[in-house]
Protein backbone atom coordinates (compact mmCIF):
# COMPACT_ATOMS: atom_id res chain seq x y z
CA UNK A 1 0.00 0.00 0.00
CA UNK A 2 2.79 2.11 0.94
CA UNK A 3 4.61 1.92 -2.28
CA UNK A 4 1.71 2.42 -4.58
CA UNK A 5 0.86 5.77 -2.60
CA UNK A 6 4.15 7.15 -2.60
CA UNK A 7 4.30 6.05 -6.62
CA UNK A 8 1.40 7.07 -7.26
CA UNK A 9 2.16 10.77 -6.09
CA UNK A 10 5.17 10.78 -7.63
CA UNK A 11 3.83 9.98 -10.77
CA UNK A 12 1.01 12.02 -10.72
CA UNK A 13 2.74 14.98 -9.82
CA UNK A 14 5.82 14.23 -12.22
CA UNK A 15 3.32 13.73 -15.23
CA UNK A 16 1.37 16.99 -14.34
CA UNK A 17 4.64 19.29 -14.36
CA UNK A 18 5.95 18.03 -17.41
CA UNK A 19 2.59 17.83 -19.25
CA UNK A 20 1.70 21.33 -17.99
CA UNK A 21 4.30 22.75 -18.73
CA UNK A 22 4.65 21.36 -22.23
CA UNK A 23 1.33 22.46 -23.16
CA UNK A 24 2.35 26.00 -21.72
CA UNK A 25 5.29 25.83 -24.15
CA UNK A 26 3.31 25.05 -27.11
CA UNK A 27 0.79 27.78 -26.53
CA UNK A 28 3.07 30.33 -25.77
CA UNK A 29 4.57 30.57 -29.38
CA UNK A 30 7.04 32.91 -29.08
CA UNK A 31 9.42 31.11 -31.28
CA UNK A 32 10.11 27.61 -32.95
CA UNK A 33 12.79 26.84 -30.58
CA UNK A 34 9.53 27.14 -27.55
CA UNK A 35 7.18 25.23 -29.60
CA UNK A 36 9.96 22.28 -29.89
CA UNK A 37 10.75 22.71 -26.12
CA UNK A 38 7.05 22.23 -25.48
CA UNK A 39 6.88 19.66 -27.99
CA UNK A 40 9.53 17.63 -26.29
CA UNK A 41 8.12 18.13 -23.13
CA UNK A 42 4.64 16.80 -23.83
CA UNK A 43 5.97 14.18 -25.85
CA UNK A 44 7.99 12.95 -22.50
CA UNK A 45 5.46 13.02 -20.35
CA UNK A 46 3.18 11.81 -23.05
CA UNK A 47 5.34 8.95 -23.44
CA UNK A 48 6.19 8.03 -19.59
CA UNK A 49 2.21 8.33 -19.14
CA UNK A 50 1.79 4.58 -21.23
CA UNK A 51 4.20 3.40 -18.53
CA UNK A 52 3.35 5.74 -15.62
CA UNK A 53 -0.77 4.52 -15.98
CA UNK A 54 -0.42 1.39 -16.12
CA UNK A 55 2.13 1.11 -13.33
CA UNK A 56 -0.20 2.76 -10.58
CA UNK A 57 -3.07 0.51 -12.04
CA UNK A 58 -1.04 -2.22 -10.92
CA UNK A 59 0.15 -1.33 -7.75
CA UNK A 60 -3.68 -0.22 -6.99
CA UNK A 61 -5.14 -3.41 -8.22
CA UNK A 62 -3.20 -7.22 -8.76
CA UNK A 63 0.32 -6.28 -8.52
CA UNK A 64 2.81 -6.08 -11.56
CA UNK A 65 3.64 -9.49 -12.65
CA UNK A 66 -0.10 -9.73 -12.63
CA UNK A 67 -0.08 -7.09 -15.50
CA UNK A 68 3.29 -7.83 -16.89
CA UNK A 69 1.94 -7.58 -20.51
CA UNK A 70 0.37 -3.78 -19.97
CA UNK A 71 3.25 -2.71 -18.39
CA UNK A 72 5.49 -4.10 -21.24
CA UNK A 73 3.53 -2.47 -23.92
CA UNK A 74 3.69 0.71 -22.18
CA UNK A 75 7.39 0.25 -21.77
CA UNK A 76 7.95 -0.31 -25.30
CA UNK A 77 5.96 2.80 -26.22
CA UNK A 78 8.15 4.83 -24.13
CA UNK A 79 11.26 3.38 -25.50
CA UNK A 80 10.30 4.98 -28.63
CA UNK A 81 9.22 8.62 -27.86
CA UNK A 82 12.34 8.85 -25.60
CA UNK A 83 14.24 8.03 -29.01
CA UNK A 84 12.49 10.82 -30.10
CA UNK A 85 12.78 13.54 -27.40
CA UNK A 86 16.65 12.97 -27.66
CA UNK A 87 16.35 13.73 -31.62
CA UNK A 88 14.48 16.62 -30.46
CA UNK A 89 16.58 17.82 -27.98
CA UNK A 90 19.70 17.53 -30.46
CA UNK A 91 17.56 20.06 -32.62
CA UNK A 92 16.70 22.73 -30.01
CA UNK A 93 20.90 22.53 -29.56
CA UNK A 94 21.43 22.67 -33.14
CA UNK A 95 18.97 25.51 -33.54
CA UNK A 96 19.65 27.82 -30.27
CA UNK A 97 23.29 27.64 -30.32
CA UNK A 98 23.20 28.71 -34.58
CA UNK A 99 24.90 25.66 -35.31
CA UNK A 100 24.00 25.05 -39.21
CA UNK A 101 22.74 22.01 -40.48
CA UNK A 102 25.13 19.87 -39.18
CA UNK A 103 24.65 17.25 -41.83
CA UNK A 104 27.23 14.83 -40.82
CA UNK A 105 26.22 15.15 -36.81
CA UNK A 106 22.28 15.29 -37.74
CA UNK A 107 22.40 12.26 -39.88
CA UNK A 108 24.49 10.06 -37.17
CA UNK A 109 21.73 11.42 -34.47
CA UNK A 110 18.47 10.24 -36.88
CA UNK A 111 20.78 6.82 -38.02
CA UNK A 112 21.04 5.85 -34.09
CA UNK A 113 17.45 7.15 -33.44
CA UNK A 114 16.05 4.53 -36.51
CA UNK A 115 18.54 2.00 -34.97
CA UNK A 116 17.21 2.49 -31.60
CA UNK A 117 13.26 1.95 -33.04
CA UNK A 118 14.24 -0.67 -35.12
CA UNK A 119 15.64 -2.84 -32.54
CA UNK A 120 12.84 -1.79 -30.30
CA UNK A 121 10.47 -3.68 -32.48
CA UNK A 122 11.87 -6.57 -32.40
CA UNK A 123 9.80 -9.32 -31.33
CA UNK A 124 12.64 -10.97 -29.53
CA UNK A 125 12.18 -8.22 -27.21
CA UNK A 126 9.33 -9.97 -25.90
CA UNK A 127 7.91 -6.82 -24.58
CA UNK A 128 4.92 -8.91 -23.28
CA UNK A 129 6.78 -11.08 -20.89
CA UNK A 130 7.13 -11.06 -17.62
CA UNK A 131 11.22 -11.58 -17.85
CA UNK A 132 12.30 -10.23 -21.27
CA UNK A 133 15.86 -11.29 -22.08
CA UNK A 134 18.43 -8.66 -20.59
CA UNK A 135 20.55 -9.17 -23.75
CA UNK A 136 17.97 -7.08 -26.12
CA UNK A 137 17.05 -4.82 -23.16
CA UNK A 138 21.39 -4.33 -23.68
CA UNK A 139 21.20 -4.36 -27.29
CA UNK A 140 18.40 -1.69 -27.66
CA UNK A 141 20.21 0.65 -25.28
CA UNK A 142 23.66 0.66 -27.03
CA UNK A 143 22.96 3.41 -29.60
CA UNK A 144 20.37 4.86 -27.23
CA UNK A 145 23.41 5.57 -25.23
CA UNK A 146 25.05 6.69 -27.93
CA UNK A 147 22.68 9.38 -28.50
CA UNK A 148 22.83 10.24 -25.32
CA UNK A 149 26.46 10.75 -25.02
CA UNK A 150 26.28 12.85 -28.44
CA UNK A 151 23.72 15.24 -26.65
CA UNK A 152 26.25 15.44 -23.27
CA UNK A 153 29.46 16.38 -25.51
CA UNK A 154 27.15 18.58 -27.31
CA UNK A 155 25.96 20.63 -24.94
CA UNK A 156 28.60 21.12 -22.70
CA UNK A 157 30.86 22.16 -25.46
CA UNK A 158 28.69 24.71 -26.69
CA UNK A 159 27.51 26.21 -23.57
CA UNK A 160 31.26 26.50 -22.01
CA UNK A 161 32.10 28.27 -25.54
CA UNK A 162 29.23 30.40 -25.11
CA UNK A 163 29.35 31.20 -21.49
CA UNK A 164 25.55 30.06 -21.58
CA UNK A 165 23.23 30.22 -18.65
CA UNK A 166 20.54 28.66 -19.87
CA UNK A 167 21.79 24.72 -20.71
CA UNK A 168 24.92 25.30 -18.37
CA UNK A 169 23.80 22.38 -16.66
CA UNK A 170 22.07 20.36 -19.66
CA UNK A 171 25.24 17.81 -19.99
CA UNK A 172 24.68 16.99 -16.00
CA UNK A 173 20.97 16.38 -16.35
CA UNK A 174 21.40 13.82 -19.21
CA UNK A 175 24.46 12.10 -17.45
CA UNK A 176 22.13 11.76 -14.49
CA UNK A 177 19.53 10.31 -16.32
CA UNK A 178 22.04 7.58 -17.95
CA UNK A 179 23.70 7.11 -15.02
CA UNK A 180 20.69 6.02 -13.16
CA UNK A 181 19.03 4.07 -15.50
CA UNK A 182 21.72 2.19 -17.01
CA UNK A 183 21.64 -0.16 -13.50
CA UNK A 184 18.29 -1.00 -14.02
CA UNK A 185 18.33 -2.08 -17.21
CA UNK A 186 21.46 -4.12 -16.13
CA UNK A 187 20.47 -5.40 -13.26
CA UNK A 188 16.73 -4.89 -12.17
CA UNK A 189 15.22 -8.30 -12.96
CA UNK A 190 17.37 -9.68 -10.59
CA UNK A 191 17.70 -6.92 -8.09
CA UNK A 192 14.17 -5.60 -8.06
CA UNK A 193 15.12 -2.75 -5.48
CA UNK A 194 17.60 -1.22 -8.36
CA UNK A 195 14.39 -0.32 -9.51
CA UNK A 196 14.41 2.38 -7.55
CA UNK A 197 17.04 4.44 -9.08
CA UNK A 198 14.08 4.97 -12.17
CA UNK A 199 13.00 8.18 -9.35
CA UNK A 200 16.52 10.21 -9.34
CA UNK A 201 16.60 9.22 -13.40
CA UNK A 202 12.94 10.88 -13.65
CA UNK A 203 13.95 13.97 -11.35
CA UNK A 204 16.41 14.52 -14.08
CA UNK A 205 13.76 14.32 -16.14
CA UNK A 206 12.50 17.05 -14.82
CA UNK A 207 15.59 19.22 -15.05
CA UNK A 208 15.56 19.18 -18.52
CA UNK A 209 12.00 20.54 -19.31
CA UNK A 210 13.25 23.23 -16.48
CA UNK A 211 16.31 24.31 -18.38
CA UNK A 212 13.63 23.71 -21.71
CA UNK A 213 11.29 26.51 -20.06
CA UNK A 214 13.74 29.28 -19.49
CA UNK A 215 13.50 29.36 -22.86
CA UNK A 216 10.58 31.02 -23.05
CA UNK A 217 11.02 33.46 -20.46
CA UNK A 218 14.29 34.62 -22.21
CA UNK A 219 12.03 35.23 -25.23
CA UNK A 220 9.85 37.16 -22.61
CA UNK A 221 12.72 39.50 -21.53
CA UNK A 222 13.85 39.71 -25.14
CA UNK A 223 10.34 41.15 -26.07
CA UNK A 224 10.49 43.69 -23.41
CA UNK A 225 13.99 44.78 -24.41
CA UNK A 226 12.30 45.68 -27.57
Amino acid sequence: MMQALGESIFDVLYLSFVLVTGIQLLRARTSPLVTRAGLMAVLLGGGDAFHLIPRMWALWTTGLEANAALLGAGKAITSVTMTVFYVLLYFIWREYYGMGKQKPLTWTMLGLAALRIALCLLPQNQWLSAQPPLSYGIARNIPFAAMGVIIIVLFARQARRAGDGVFRYMPLAVALSFGFYAPVVLFSATAPAVGMLMIPKTLAYVWVVVMCKKLYRKDQKGERRQ
